[in-house]
C-alpha cells in the first residue's frame, strides 16, 4: 500500500553548483538534501515513500524537479521529469533513466535515474522479496523482509520513519535540518523527540544540512517560486512522533480526576413570569436543583408576577454528578401552608447544559413552561430568569445588558441553548433492555451457601434488574432472580420534550437485595453522540448493541471500597458485565386524541432481537509480551509478583469468573469441556486434546529485586514472559476502525498544533508555515477517511446508528477538509492567533466524533498481583491495540511496545498516593481476529527466539509462552541534569530541598540535594554504565526506551516527598557513528514536570545513550567537564552541552515590604531581602523598624552574573525575605521566584530598532524605560484637532434625556419613539425653534443634572460600545464563516487585505477608549450640536488594575510565599500561602551598555536604569473612597436576601457603616463617600468589604475586595484622581482635583523631560512635537465667560499616550467594578461592587468637598385613573326568570406591587349588552425613580419583619373587569396591564379598540404617561379561552392623569365620585338595579316593558278557560232543569 521512489542520481549537469531535487505525487512533495558543489553528476541516493490508501490509477503522474540551489536567490529550475505511472501499476517495479525537460517542454541533456516500486492495496502487484533495493545496503529489512504496515504514517501519506533507515529518505533530511535549527527548548512532551539519524554514507558532505531560515526562506520559497505566504511545512519537527514504529508514546498524566468532588455554586434569579395560563392566579415559583427546593414569595391575583428573587445552591460533588443534576423551575398556583397548590407549568434542564453555555450562564432568558401532566396542552407561560453555574475558579461576568426592550422580545430570548428550536415537541424515548451477560457474583447472603449444602443446588448469586434514569425520572425493569445471564426483553418509556435539555441517560444494572440494592455497573449514553441536529441529522438511536460496564474488581466483599466505581464515578478497574440494549425516539403527534397524555415512566414488554443482530461471533486473539517491569513500589513487599491480563471475563482466574461469557461449541468437543478448560488454566496443559490452544492469561510469579530505596524491579533480563487469550466477540471492528482513523487524524493535528505553539513560544521563525502544513495534513487526512470508512457498507449487523454516524462523520470530515484548505490559504503571520483557535475547534470536533458510543470489544485490563492480591492496574482501550491490514485503521498501540504506568484503583489513586508509580511496564500487545494471527509478533524488537509449550513446538502459528532474546547491546547512558525551575514547594518554608532521581531500565541514580530552593541548578552529569538492552542494534538507535526522571524533596527525617515526574528519550549513538554535529553533543531541552495532572515546573536536561562497541569504553567520547575539586566526585555537565554564557548586570530596585505576616508567632521586625540569580546575588539594606517604615533606605543595587545567551535558558531569579533576629539568627519569612526574566531585560535601542518592536511588546513592564525609547520621533508637528464636544459622539443612538429632573439616558425605547423624541427635542438646548406640536416639556436644565445623570449616561455609552463590539465581532465571525464556507480564494484575499487595514485601525483605537467615540460615524451631527449633552465618565466593568496592567509600570509587586502547597487537587490556594509582598523591580542588561544611555541629560548613576523615581519616604495622603452600589450579592439570610452595609479598612482606620444598612437587598445602592487619612507606605492596602447586618449574632462577611493604593499613587498612569472629560468649575461636573489641568500638564512635562506646554493663540497648545487645539473659554456660575487654558491642557492630558517617549494613558474619571470574594469560598465571586478611589497628597492644596453621590430619592407622584365606561364585556350570568345573559360589571385596578391597595368601582348591575357606565376615579400615590423606571415600595415583608424592605418594581397599572356575584366568588372576566413607560395609545372609539393593541405591541406607537401626563382612550380587556388563545373579553374607556405630589396638592381630587372635583353620576339604564332591593320597581319593569303582551294573552286565555269551566260546571244542572222543565 505504498509507492516507493528511489532517486539515484542526476547526470549531465552543467557547471558546478549546489543541487536540490523535489519529488511530488498526489500533492505531497518531498525535498532531497542539498548536494553542494556537484559538477556533472549529483548522486542523491534517497528514498521516498508515499503510503497510499486508494489504488493508484494508471493515469496519475509522478513529478521530479531538479534545481540549482541558491542560499540567496530563487532556486533555478534545471529541468523536470514527469512520468505516467501506468507501467508501474502494471508491473509493480520499474527502473528508469530518462532525460529532463525544461520549461518549454523540450528535452535537455541532463538525465535522471530512478527506481519505482508499488504495492497495491489488495496485494495484487509487487511481491516483496528480500532482494529489494540491493544497491542500498543501508535499508534494514524487517524480520520477515516485508515492509511492515505502520501506524504512525501520516495520513496525508508521508511517513516518519519507514523501514528505510531514517536518513535515507529526503524527508528525514529536511526533518534533520528542521530539528536542528528548530530544536525546541520547550517541547510538549519530549518523548519521541527524534533526533534524525546521521546518514551513514554521507558523512563527508554534512554541511548539506540547512539552517531553518535557509531551508525556509530560500529553498522553499523560491524553489516553488511561491510567495512566502503560501508555503507550508509538513511535519518536520517531529516533536512527538517516533522514528521507528516499535514503540508508542506513553501517557504522561497519571491521575484520574473524574471522581474527585469539587465545589459548585448554582445561582438562579427568578425575575418575572408572563402570560401564565389560568385566571386570576396567585403564583409561586419553585426552584429545584437536584434534591434541594426553594420557593419565591407569592404574588396575588396576577398572571404576570414580578419577583426578582435570587437563590443560591452550593454543592460539593464530582463533576459528573453535578452535571447530571436537573434544574427544575415550576410555577405553582396558590400554594400556602395548608395546601400544596396546583402546578401551572414547569421547565427542566440539566446543570451540564448551563455549564456548557458561554460564561457558564443564561442571562435574562425566558423559560417556556409546559405541563408534564398534559401533553396536548400548549405552553403554559414564560418565566424570565438568570441561571449560572460556577465551578471553582470560573468567574462569571454579569453582562451589561445592552437594551431592555430586547428582553421583552420573549421569543428572541428563550432559555434554550443555541440550536434548539423554540417549538419543542413531546417525544417518547424507548429504552429497550434485552439481556446481560458476564455478571459478577453479588453473594450477599450466607444463606446461599447453606442452601447449597442442604439442597445441593447451585444458584447464580445475583438478582439483577436494570434501572434507567433520564431527565429527573427513573424507570426499572423486572428482577430476574438468580441469573448471571438475565433475559429481560423489556422497554422503559420516558416522555420528555424533544430535544431534551438533559444530555445523558444513565443505565444501571443493579442487584436486588432485601436490605439495599447495589449497583453492579453503570453506563451513560450521551445523547449528543447518538443523534445529530443538523439538516441531514437523525433522531437519537442506538443499537441493539452491547455496552460494556466497568467498575470495581469482581471478587465479592461485603464492604466494597470501590463501590463508587460501579455507580459510574471514576475510571472502572475491572469488567463488570455487558448489556444488550437499544434506544429509539418517537416524536408525538399531540393532536391525536388517542394519545396517552401522562408523562409517567412506563415499562412494557419488547420484542426479543435475533442472536446475531449485534454482529457475527468471531474468535479474537490477544497476545501480550512483558518486556520490562520496573519501578515497582516498595510498599508492596517482596512477595512474588505476577501480571494478569483480562479482556471481558476471559483471562480472569482470580475472581472465579462465573462462566466464560459465551460458550462456543468447538469443532470436536462440547461446550462444557471447553468451559472447564478455560477455567483450569494450568501451564502444562496448554493445548486442548485436539491440539487447540488454550489461553494463558498471566505471567509466572517472580520475586522482585531492589532498584533503590523506593522501587523494585522484576529481573526479566533476556527471558520475556508472554500471555495469550482467545475470546469470542461480535465482530464490529468497523466501528473501532473508523474511530481509529479519526483518532489518528486528531493525534496528528494535536501534535502539529503543539508544534506551532512551541514555535510561537520559543519564537522560531515562520510558525504560520507549520500551521499551513498542519492544515494540509488535516485536509488530506479527512479525505483519506472518506475513502477508507466507506468500505463495509452492507454489513448485516450494522445498526441504524452505525449508518447514520458514518454518514454524518463523512459529511463532517469532508466539510472539515474543505474548511482546512480554505483556512490554509488565509493563514498569514498576523492572522495566526485567530486561525489557531479555529483549528483547535477542529481538534475538539474530531475527538468528539471519534468516540464510539456503541461498544464492541471490552477494554483490556492488566493487573499486578502480589501474593494473589490485586495491587495496581492499567486499562488499555481495545481499539488502541486492534489490528488491521490498513495502516490508518490499526490501533495506535497495536504491535508496538508501550510504556504503561500502573496505578492504584479507585479513590486510592487520588492525591499523593496516586502519584507514585506502582509499576512501570514495557508491554507489547496485539489484538485481532484469530484468523489474522500470523503477524502478531511483527512489531516486537527483533532478535528473539520463541519458546513454546511442548505441544505447540512444531506449530508455526502457535503463540510462545516466552521470548528469549539472543541479541544484547551494551550502552552507557549519560544524563546531563542542568537545572529545574518553578518546582513545587514541599516544605513549610515554602521552599524545597530538591534532588532528581533518574530511572533507566532497572538502574537509577540521584543528583545531589540542593537545599532551600525551587530552582535548583544541579549542573551534574550522571553516568549509567553497562546498560543492557535486548534486541537489534539499529532498533535501539531509532527507538530507545524512555527515561523517567522523578524529583523529590529531601527531608531530614522520614522519606523523601515526591515533587513531580517527567519522561525523556535519549539521543542514541551507535558504536559505528561519530560523535559530531548535528546530533552530538545533544542540546539542553526543557521537559515539563507533572505532579498528578498538574504541571509542576520544568527540567532543563539532555540525555545521550552511547553504545559501547567492541573496543570497550575507550571508544566513548571522553567526559571532559571542568573538574570541580570542591564538588568532589560530582561530574559537571560537559562544555559542549552547557549553555554559552555572557555577562549581564542585574539592577534591583528595592522599594519596600508590605503585609508581612508573623513567622513562628513572632512579628517580623528587621527584614532584609536577598536576591539570588545563578549563584550570584545582592542583599538589600536592612529595614530597621518594619512597623515604623517598611521601605528600604537604599533604593538601587546591582550585581553582575553570567547568564546563558539564549534567553529561554535563563535561570530564575529568587527573592527571599529574611528577618534578622537577635544573636545573629535569621528566619526565612517567605520567598518568590521570578521564573522568567524576560520582561525585565532591557535592550538598548539600537539602530535596527525595527527588530525590537516585537520585543517591546514583551516588555510591558518597561514601558517607561524601553518601548517608548525606540519610537522613532517623527519630525515636524502633528496636529491633533479636539472638538469641544468630542466626548459624546455616540455610536448611532442619540443621547435621550428624559425631560424632567432626572435626566437619564435610557435605551429601552422602540425606534419610532426615538424618532419622535428626536423630533421633539430638536428644539431645546438653547438652540430655539420648536420641533413639532408635541413639545410639552422643557429641556432638562443644568441645575437638574446630578452625578447620577452622568453615571447613567456613561453606563449607556458602555452598553452601546459593548453592543457595537458584539455586532462587529458577530459580523467578523459571519464574514469568516462565509470565507471558510466559500473557499473561493480570490475573494478571500481581497477581504483579508481589507481586514488587515481594519486591524491597523483597531490597533490605533484599542488603547484609547475615548478615541473610540471619536471615530464613530456621527450621522446626526447637526442635531447633536443643539442638543444638550451630559458629561460622562468611564465605567469599567472590571477592576482598574486589569485595565492598566496592575499599575506595575515601574513598580512591581512580588508575592512572597511560604508553606507547603496542599496535596489535594484544589491546591491550597496561593492566597493562603502569601505571607507578604515585596515591592520593587529589576532590570537586566548585557554589560557594557552603550554610552549614549549614560550620557543622557540628568542621568544619575546611583539610580542606574531607574531614573526619575520618586522618593520612598513616608507620605500622608487623603484617601477618598466612593462606593456607588453593589450588584448580585450572595444572599446571606435564610430568606434569600441580605441586609448589606459597607465596611472599609485602611491601616488603623476601620469604618463600619453599620447604621446605614440597606434592608433585604441584593443590589443595594449605597452612594456614599468616605474620607480617610493614611500614611504610605505603612497603610496602603485598602479593604472594602460588604457585610450582612444581623439583628442577633455577629454580622457575616458577604465579600471583600482589596486595593493596593500605593501602586496606584506612584503609577505613571496617574491613578490618584481620574481626569474628567471636560473642565468646568461649577455644577454637577466640577473639577475634583486640587491641581488644575494646566498644572498637571506642566508637572508631567517636567517629569517626563518633555518640551512644553506652549500655549499659543487661537486655542493651540504645543507639547513635544504635537499640537492640540480646543476651546479657550469657560463659563462661571453666573454665565460669565472667561478665557482659560484649562480646556487645552485637558485635551493634552486626555491624549497623553500620544506624546512620544514620556506618554502613557492617564486614568480617566471612572467607576470601576470589583468582584467581591469571600475567603471561605475561594475563587467564587460573591457579587460585585462599583466604586472608585481618589487620593490627594496632604502636602498639596486641599481638595474640595467630596462629590455628592447619595442615591436619588424617588419622586412622589399621583396617578389618577378615571374609568368612564366599559363596552362589549362578555356576559356571564343567566337571569333567574328569563334565562337571559347579563353581567353585573365592576372594574378593579391597582399598581403593580400594591395589590393590597386595589380599588374597585361600584357595580353596574344587569348589563345586558356588556356596556357599563362608571365615572369612577381611582387615586394611586406612588414613589418613582425616573432613572431606573421603577416604582419604589417600602413595606414590611411579614408581621415578624424587623424593618421595612425596599422593593423596586416596574411601573405597571393593572385594570381588571369582574362580574359581581352575591353568594359565590366574583367571576374574573378579563384584564389589561399597561406599562406606564410604554403602552399603546388608547383607541378613539370602542370600535377601533382591538386585540391587536395587546398582541401586536411592537408595531403600535407607544407612549409614556411620564411624558404625556394625560391620556384618554379605549383599551381592550383580554383573557384566555379554553384553547389558551387570547380573546377580547371587554373594552374600557379610561383616562390616566399623572401629577407630581406638589401638583396633586394644588389640584386635589376625590376618590370615586367624591368631592373635591366630583364626577357626575353615571347615566345607567333602568335595568341596572337589583331586584330584591326594589321589588316593586322590578315587578313594574317586568310587567310594563317586557311581558306586557304575554300577560294580556295569559289573562285572555284564563278568562276563556274560566268560561269553559263554568260552562262545563253549570251545564248538567241546566240541562236537568231544562229536561225536567224546572
Amino acid at each position: 500500500m505504498a509507492l516507493v521512489l528511489q532517486l539515484r542520481s542526476v547526470s549531465g549537469l552543467r557547471g558546478k553548483g549546489d543541487r536540490i531535487a523535489k519529488a511530488a505525487f498526489r500533492g505531497l512533495s518531498f525535498y532531497t538534501r542539498v548536494l553542494e558543489n556537484c559538477e556533472d553528476e549529483a548522486k542523491f541516493d534517497e528514498t521516498f515513500r508515499w503510503p497510499v490508501a486508494t489504488n493508484i490509477d494508471g493515469n496519475e503522474i509522478l513529478e521530479i524537479q531538479v534545481f540549482n540551489y541558491s542560499k540567496v536567490f530563487t532556486n533555478r529550475l534545471i529541468g523536470t521529469f514527469r512520468m505516467v505511472l501506468q507501467k508501474v501499476v502494471a508491473e509493480g517495479q520499474l527502473e528508469v533513466t530518462d532525460t529532463l525537460i525544461d520549461d518549454n517542454n523540450s528535452a535537455i541533456q541532463t538525465s535522471i535515474s530512478i527506481e519505482i516500486r508499488y504495492q497495491a492495496l489488495d496485494g495484487t502487484v509487487g511481491t516483496w522479496n528480500d532482494k529489494e533495493f540491493l544497491e542500498t545496503p543501508s535499508v534494514h529489512l524487517e524480520g520477515d523482509g516485508r515492509y511492515s504496515l505502520e501506524t504512525d504514517s501520516l495520513l496525508s501519506g508521508h511517513r516518519h520513519g519507514s523501514d528505510v533507515s531514517p536518513g535515507k529518505s529526503n524527508q528525514q533530511s529536511t526533518e534533520r535540518s528542521f530539528r536542528r535549527a528548530g530544536k525546541g527548548v520547550f517541547s510538549a512532551m519530549k518523548l519521541g523527540k527524534t533526533r534524525p539519524s546521521k546518514d551513514e554514507h554521507r558523512k563527508q558532505d554534512d554541511p548539506a544540512v540547512l539552517e531553518t531560515e535557509d531551508l525556509d526562506r530560500k529553498a522553499m520559497r523560491y524553489g516553488a517560486g511561491l510567495e512566502p505566504d503560501t508555503i507550508s511545512l509538513a511535519s518536520v519537527t517531529a516533536v512527538t512522533t517516533n522514528v521507528s514504529n516499535k514503540r508508542s508514546k506513553p501517557d504522561i498524566r497519571m491521575e484520574p480526576s473524574a471522581g474527585r468532588p469539587m465545589d459548585y455554586q448554582v445561582s438562579i434569579t427568578v425575575i418575572e413570569a408572563r402570560q401564565l395560563v389560568g385566571l386570576n392566579m396567585d403564583p409561586v415559583v419553585c426552584v429545584e436543583v437536584g434534591e434541594e427546593k426553594k420557593y419565591t414569595s407569592m404574588k396575588e391575583s396576577t398572571n404576570c408576577p414580578y419577583y426578582n428573587e435570587y437563590f443560591v445552591f452550593d454543592f460539593h460533588v464530582p463533576p459528573d454528578v453535578m452535571f447530571d443534576k436537573i434544574i427544575k423551575l415550576s410555577v405553582i398556583h396558590s400554594k400556602n401552608l395548608l395546601r400544596s397548590g396546583t402546578l401551572v407549568g414547569s421547565f427542566k434542564m440539566d446543570v451540564g447544559t448551563v455549564y456548557t453555555q458561554p460564561e457558564h450562564q443564561f442571562y435574562h432568558k425566558w423559560a417556556i413552561l409546559s405541563d408534564p401532566e398534559d401533553l396536548t396542552a400548549g405552553l403554559k407561560g414564560y418565566l424570565k430568569c438568570d441561571i449560572a453555574v460556577v465551578g471553582k475558579g470560573d468567574n462569571i461576568k454579569t453582562p451589561h445588558k445592552a437594551n431592555e426592550t430586547e428582553e421583552d422580545d420573549i421569543e428572541g430570548n428563550l432559555l434554550l441553548p443555541d440550536g434548539v428550536p423554540p417549538e419543542r415537541q413531546w417525544a417518547r424515548f424507548y429504552i429497550k433492555i434485552y439481556r446481560a451477560e458476564g455478571l459478577p457474583r453479588m453473594n450477599t447472603s450466607i444463606m446461599a451457601n447453606v442452601k447449597k449444602a442442604l439442597i445441593g443446588e447451585n444458584k447464580d448469586l445475583v438478582d439483577p434488574y436494570v434501572q434507567v434514569a433520564f431527565a429527573g425520572q427513573k424507570g426499572k425493569t423486572s428482577i430476574q432472580k438468580s441469573s448471571y445471564e438475565p433475559l429481560w426483553n423489556e422497554q422503559i418509556i420516558f416522555t420528555e420534550m424533544f430535544p431534551p435539555l438533559c444530555k445523558r441517560i444513565k443505565i444501571q444494572i443493579r442487584d436486588s437485595d432485601k436490605v439495599n440494592d447495589v449497583a453492579i455497573g453503570t453506563h451513560f449514553i450521551d445523547l449528543r453522540k447518538i443523534s445529530n441536529e443538523g439538516d441531514k441529522g437523525f433522531l437519537p438511536t442506538f443499537g441493539p448493541a452491547w455496552v460494556n460496564m466497568y467498575g470495581s474488581t469482581r471478587n465479592y466483599t461485603l464492604m466494597d471500597e470501590h463501590q463508587e466505581l460501579n455507580e459510574g464515578l471514576g475510571e472502572g478497574v475491572s469488567f463488570r458485565a455487558r448489556l444488550l440494549l437499544g434506544l429509539a425516539v418517537e416524536i408525538l403527534d399531540t393532536t391525536n386524541p388517542e394519545i396517552n397524555s401522562s408523562t409517567e415512566v412506563q415499562v412494557e414488554q419488547a420484542t426479543a432481537v435475533a442472536d446475531n443482530c449485534s454482529g457475527k461471533m468471531e474468535e479474537f486473539f490477544l497476545f501480550g509480551a512483558f518486556l520490562e517491569a520496573t519501578m515497582i513500589d516498595r510498599k508492596i513487599g517482596d512477595k512474588p509478583i505476577n501480571f494478569e491480563v483480562t479482556i471481558g471475563n476471559y483471562g480472569n482466574q482470580v475472581d472465579g469468573s462465573s462462566k466464560p461469557l459465551l460458550r462456543r461449541k468447538k469443532e470436536g468437543g462440547d461446550g462444557d469441556e471447553e468451559e472447564s478448560e478455560l477455567l483450569q488454566n494450568s501451564s502444562d496443559d496448554e493445548v486442548g486434546e485436539d491440539g487447540e490452544l488454550v489461553s494463558v492469561s498471566s505471567s509466572p510469579p517472580m520475586k522482585p529485586l531492589v532498584t533503590d530505596r523506593n522501587y523494585f524491579y522484576l529481573p526479566y533480563l533476556e527471558k520475556k514472559p508472554c500471555i495469550y487469550i482467545r475470546s469470542w466477540w461480535q465482530d464490529q471492528r468497523r466501528r473501532l476502525y473508523n474511530a481509529n482513523i479519526m483518532d489518528k487524524i486528531a493525534d496528528k493535528l494535536e501534535e502539529g498544533l503543539n508544534d506551532v505553539q512551541e514555535m510561537i513560544k520559543t519564537e522560531k521563525p515562520h510558525p504560520e508555515r507549520r500551521l499551513r502544513g498542519v492544515l494540509e495534513e488535516l485536509s488530506s487526512g479527512c479525505l483519506r477517511f472518506l475513502t477508507l470508512a466507506d468500505k463495509d457498507q452492507h454489513h448485516s449487523s450494522r445498526t441504524r446508528l452505525d449508518r447514520e454516524r458514518l454518514k454524518s462523520c463523512m459529511r463532517e470530515l469532508e466539510n472539515m477538509a474543505q474548511q482546512a484548505t480554505t483556512l490554509r490559504s488565509q493563514v498569514k503571520r498576523n492572522t495566526m492567533k485567530d486561525k489557531l483557535k479555529l483549528v483547535q475547534n477542529f481538534l475538539q470536533k474530531l475527538r468528539f466524533l471519534a468516540d464510539e458510543p456503541q461498544h464492541t470489544i471490552p477494554d483490556v485490563f492488566i493487573w499486578m498481583m502480589s501474593n494473589n492480591k490485586r495491587i495496581a492496574y492499567a486499562r488499555i482501550p481495545s481499539k488502541d491495540i486492534l489490528y488491521s491490514i490498513v495502516d490508518e485503521e490499526m490501533g495506535k498501540d497495536c504491535a508496538k511496545v508501550k510504556t504503561v504506568f500502573l496505578k492504584l484503583p479507585g479513590k486510592r489513586g487520588f492525591g499523593p498516593a496516586g502519584w507514585t508509580v506502582q509499576a512501570k511496564m514495557e508491554i507489547y500487545l496485539w489484538l485481532g481476529l484469530n484468523k489474522q494471527r500470523k503477524d502478531f509478533l511483527s512489531g516486537l524488537p527483533c532478535g528473539f527466539e520463541e519458546k513454546k509449550t511442548p505441544r505447540g513446538q512444531n506449530l508455526p502459528s502457535f503463540p510462545p509462552i516466552s521470548l528469549l532474546y539472543t541479541k544484547k547491546q551494551v550502552f552507557q547512558l549519560r544524563a546531563h541534569m542542568y537545572q529545574a525551575r518553578s518546582l513545587f514547594a514541599a516544605d513549610s518554608s515554602g521552599l524545597s530541598d530538591p534532588f532528581a532521581r533518574v530511572f533507566f531500565i532497572s538502574q537509577s541514580q540521584c543528583t545531589e540535594v540542593l537545599n532551600e530552593t525551587l530552582c535548583p541548578t544541579w549542573d551534574q552529569l550522571l553516568v549509567f554504565d553497562n546498560v543492557e538492552l535486548y534486541g537489534e542494534a539499529h532498533e535501539m538507535r531509532d527507538d530507545p526506551p524512555i527515561i523517567v526522571i522523578e524529583i523529590y524533596d529531601q527531608d531530614t527525617v522520614g522519606k523523601a516527598d515526591f515533587m513531580g515526574r517527567t519522561f525523556a528519550k535519549p539521543v542514541v549513538k551507535m558504536s559505528d557513528e561519530e560523535y559530531c554535529p548535528p546530533r552530538f553533543p545533544p542540546q539542553l531541552e526543557y521537559y515539563q514536570i507533572y505532579r498528578g495532572n498538574a504541571t509542576a515546573g520544568d527540567l532543563l536536561a539532555a540525555f545521550e545513550l552511547l553504545q559501547i562497541g567492541p573496543g570497550g569504553k575507550s571508544d566513548l567520547p571522553p567526559i571532559d567537564g571542568p573538574t570541580d575539586m570542591d564538588r568532589g566526585p560530582i561530574l559537571p555537565v560537559p562544555l559542549g552541552i552547557r549553555p554559552v554564557l555572557s555577562r549581564y548586570r542585574v539592577e534591583i530596585l528595592f522599594w519596600g515590604l508590605r503585609d508581612l505576616k508573623r513567622v513562628n508567632l513572632a512579628q517580623v521586625d528587621r527584614p532584609r531581602v536577598d536576591i539570588e540569580c545563578a549563584g550570584k546575588g545582592v542583599q538589600s539594606a536592612l529595614i530597621q523598624n518594619y512597623k515604623k517604615n517598611p521601605n528600604f533606605s537604599t533604593l538601587v543595587k546591582w550585581f553582575e552574573v553570567d547568564l546563558p545567551e539564549n534567553e529561554l535558558l535563563h535561570p530564575p531569579l529568587n527573592i527571599r525575605v529574611v528577618d534578622c533576629r537577635a544573636f545573629g539568627r535569621y528566619t526565612l519569612v517567605g520567598s518568590h521566584t521570578v521564573s522568567s526574566l524576560r520582561k525585565f531585560i532591557y535592550r538598548p535601542p539600537d539602530k535596527k530598532a525595527q527588530q525590537w518592536n516585537m520585543a517591546a511588546k514583551h516588555l510591558n513592564g518597561y514601558l517607561a524605560m524601553t518601548s517608548r525609547a525606540h519610537r522613532s520621533r517623527p519630525t515636524g508637528e502633528i496636529v491633533v484637532n479636539m472638538e469641544p464636544e468630542v466626548p459624546i459622539k455616540k455610536m448611532d443612538t442619540m443621547v435621550k434625556l428624559e425631560a424632567n429632573s432626572d435626566a437619564v439616558v435610557k435605551v429601552d425605547v422602540t425606534e419610532e419613539e426615538k424618532e419622535k423624541k428626536k423630533k421633539k427635542k430638536k428644539g431645546g438646548g438653547g438652540a430655539g425653534g420648536g420641533g413639532g406640536e408635541e413639545v410639552e416639556e422643557e429641556e432638562p436644565d443644568e441645575s437638574m443634572l446630578d452625578w447620577w445623570s452622568k453615571y447613567f449616561a456613561s453606563i449607556e455609552t458602555m452598553k452601546e460600545q459593548l453592543r457595537q463590539q458584539e455586532a462587529a465581532a458577530a459580523e467578523a465571525e459571519e464574514k469568516e464563516e462565509m470565507e471558510i464556507g466559500e473557499g473561493s480564494k480570490a475573494q478571500v484575499k481581497n477581504k483579508d487585505k481589507d481586514k488587515d487595514k481594519d486591524k491597523d485601525k483597531d490597533k490605533s483605537k484599542a488603547p484609547k477608549d475615548d478615541k473610540k467615540k471619536k471615530q464613530q460615524p456621527v450621522p446626526e451631527l447637526p442635531e447633536k450640536k443643539n442638543k444638550q449633552k451630559i458629561d460622562e465618565l468611564k465605567v469599567f466593568n472590571k477592576e482598574l488594575e486589569s485595565e492598566f496592567d496592575n499599575f506595575e509600570d515601574w513598580l512591581h509587586t512580588f508575592n512572597l510565599l511560604r508553606g507547603k502547597i496542599g496535596d489535594n487537587d484544589d491546591n491550597a490556594t496561593e492566597e493562603e500561602r502569601i505571607v507578604g509582598r515585596f515591592k520593587g523591580s529589576m532590570c537586566v542588561y548585557k554589560v557594557p551598555l552603550p554610552d549614549d544611555i549614560s550620557k543622557e541629560a540628568g542621568y544619575d548613576p546611583t539610580f542606574g536604569m531607574f531614573q526619575g523615581i520618586p522618593s520612598n519616604d513616608p507620605i500622608n495622603v487623603l484617601v477618598r473612597v466612593y462606593i456607588v452600589r453593589a450588584t448580585d450579592l450572595h444572599p446571606a439570610d435564610i430568606n434569600g436576601k441580605a441586609d448589606p452595609y459597607i465596611a472599609i479598612k485602611l491601616g488603623k482606620t476601620d469604618i463600619k457603616d453599620k447604621e446605614n444598612y440597606i434592608s433585604k437587598q441584593l443590589n443595594p445602592v449605597f452612594g456614599k463617600s468616605f474620607d480617610i487619612e493614611a500614611t504610605f507606605p505603612m497603610e496602603s492596602m485598602l479593604t472594602v468589604a460588604v457585610y450582612d447586618w444581623d439583628l442577633v449574632g455577629t454580622d457575616d462577611l458577604i465579600g471583600e475586595t482589596k486595593i493596593d493604593l500605593e501602586n496606584r499613587f506612584y503609577s505613571k498612569h496617574r491613578a490618584t484622581c481620574g481626569v474628567s472629560q471636560t473642565y468646568s468649575i461649577h455644577g454637577y461636573n466640577t473639577w475634583r482635583d486640587p491641581m488644575k489641568p494646566s498644572q498637571i500638564l506642566s508637572k508631567l512635562c517636567k517629569e517626563g523631560k518633555v518640551d512644553g506646554p506652549h500655549f499659543g493663540p487661537g486655542g493651540r497648545v504645543k507639547v513635544a512635537n504635537r499640537v492640540f487645539t480646543g476651546p479657550t473659554e469657560i463659563e462661571d456660575e453666573n454665565g460669565q465667560k472667561k478665557p482659560t487654558d484649562e480646556h487645552l491642557a485637558l485635551a493634552v492630558l486626555r491624549h497623553w499616550e500620544d506624546i512620544p517617549r514620556a506618554g502613557c494613558r492617564l486614568v480617566p474619571e471612572h467607576v470601576e467594578t470589583r468582584p467581591l470574594l469571600n475567603p471561605d469560598k475561594p475563587g467564587i465571586e460573591q457579587g460585585r461592587l462599583e466604586m472608585w478611589v481618589d487620593m490627594f497628597p496632604m502636602d498639596m492644596p486641599a481638595p474640595g468637598p467630596a462629590i455628592d453621590i447619595s442615591p436619588r430619592k424617588p419622586k412622589k407622584y399621583e396617578l389618577r385613573v378615571i374609568v368612564w365606561n366599559t363596552d362589549e364585556v362578555i356576559l356571564e350570568d343567566d337571569d333567574y326568570f328569563t334565562g337571559e345573559k347579563s353581567s353585573d360589571i365592576f372594574v378593579r385596578g391597582w399598581l403593580k406591587g400594591q395589590q393590597e391597595d386595589k380599588q374597585d368601582t361600584d357595580v353596574h348591575y344587569h348589563s345586558l349588552t356588556g356596556e357599563g357606565n362608571f365615572n369612577w376615579r381611582y387615586i394611586f400615590p406612588f414613589d418613582y425613580l425616573m432613572a431606573e423606571e421603577k416604582i419604589v415600595i417600602s413595606k414590611k415583608e411579614s408581621m415578624f419583619s424587623w424593618d421595612e424592605t425596599e422593593y423596586k418594581i416596574p411601573a405597571r397599572l393593572t385594570l381588571q373587569v369582574w362580574d359581581a356575584d352575591h353568594f359565590s366568588a366574583d367571576d374574573f372576566l378579563g384584564a389589561i396591564e399597561l406599562d406606564l413607560n410604554r403602552f399603546p395609545r388608547g383607541a378613539k372609539t370602542s370600535k377601533q379598540c382591538s386585540l391587536e393593541m395587546v398582541t401586536n405591541e411592537a408595531e403600535l406607537p407607544m407612549i409614556s404617561i411620564f411624558k404625556q401626563k394625560r391620556v384618554k382612550g379605549w383599551w381592550p380587556f383580554v383573557a384566555r379561552d379554553e384553547n389558551d388563545e387570547l380573546e377580547v373579553t371587554g373594552k374600557v374607556e379610561a383616562e390616566l392623569h399623572l401629577l407630581t405630589a406638589e401638583e396633586a396638592e394644588k389640584s386635589p381630587a376625590g376618590l370615586a365620585r367624591n368631592e373635591p372635583d366630583p364626577l357626575e353620576k353615571p347615566n345607567r339604564p333602568d335595568t341596572s338595579f337589583i331586584w330584591f332591593l326594589n321589588p316593586l320597581k322590578s315587578i313594574k319593569y317586568l310587567i310594563c316593558t317586557r311581558y306586557k303582551w304575554l300577560i294580556i294573552k295569559i289573562v285572555l286565555a284564563l278568562l276563556l278557560l274560566i268560561m269553559v269551566a263554568l260552562f262545563l260546571y253549570s251545564m248538567p244542572g241546566y240541562m236537568v232543569k231544562k229536561l225536567l222543565g224546572a
